[in-house]
């Protein structure tokens, strides 16, 4: 059985912590510097990553250097996501990344893909809207850029992103196609963070024999 380490102690890390006790799985610490965390111990131990993304991108080469293998949920450091992950891989430390760790997002995530590959040249136009809490430091959201990569690698044109922030939202992403005589629209509503959450620690599950870097959706349903 895997031990888990939490760089990032808000609201996200301490709902990882209470998945983990509930699943049985030690919690060997918990840590806004992850940098001063004990190397010996980090060593056994996968690090999941829910800071901010200056955070993420001052620590990156830490954990890639000094723990076993980590899950990385926060977002916002993509423009330096081949850096990262060959770092990552140059220190033969195993990650899993992702925009969203909600089981349902990333069924949204193969079911837009599916909408996108039939109504590709079909006459639709594709548009992304998402909804967060007042808090939520990135927009757009890094699960809305996900989904408007989807749609753009499906051949649509790169689809437009609007964003809104309002009270306490756990989060809200949904994806229209809309042609000259009908709208499809697919939706996803988190309840509270607890699914974000649960999906971070199956991730840490799958690292175990995992080598190099993988994205959490295509360890799900292979793309």
């Amino acid at each position: 059985m895997i031990k888990a380490v939490i760089s990032g102690y808000g609201r996200m890390g301490h709902m990882v912590e209470e998945v983990l006790l509930r699943r049985g799985i030690e919690c060997a610490g918990a840590s806004e510097d992850i940098a001063a965390f004990d190397k010996n111990l980090a060593a056994q131990c996968v690090c999941i990553d829910f800071t901010t993304p200056d955070a993420f991108r001052a620590n990156y080469r830490t954990i890639a250097e000094n723990f076993k293998a980590a899950v990385i949920g926060t977002t916002g450091w993509y423009d330096i996501k081949d850096e990262v992950l060959g770092y990552f891989e140059k220190c033969g430390t195993p990650v899993i990344w992702s925009s969203n760790y909600s089981i349902g997002v990333n069924v949204l995530f193969a079911a837009v893909r599916k909408a996108s590959e039939l109504l590709a040249g079909e006459g639709y136009d594709a548009h992304v809207h998402e909804i967060h809490h007042i808090h939520k430091l990135d927009a757009p959201s890094g699960t809305a850029k996900s989904l408007a990569a989807i749609v753009a690698e499906a051949g649509f044109d790169a689809p437009e992103i609007t964003s809104e922030r309002t009270g306490e939202v756990p989060g809200i992403h949904t994806v229209e196609f809309t042609g000259r005589c009908d709208r499809l629209s697919f939706t996803h509503e988190a309840f509270s963070r607890e699914g974000f959450a649960e999906g971070a620690v199956a991730a840490a599950l799958m690292t175990e024999g995992l080598e190099g870097a993988a994205e959490f959706k295509t360890l799900l349903f292979g793309k």
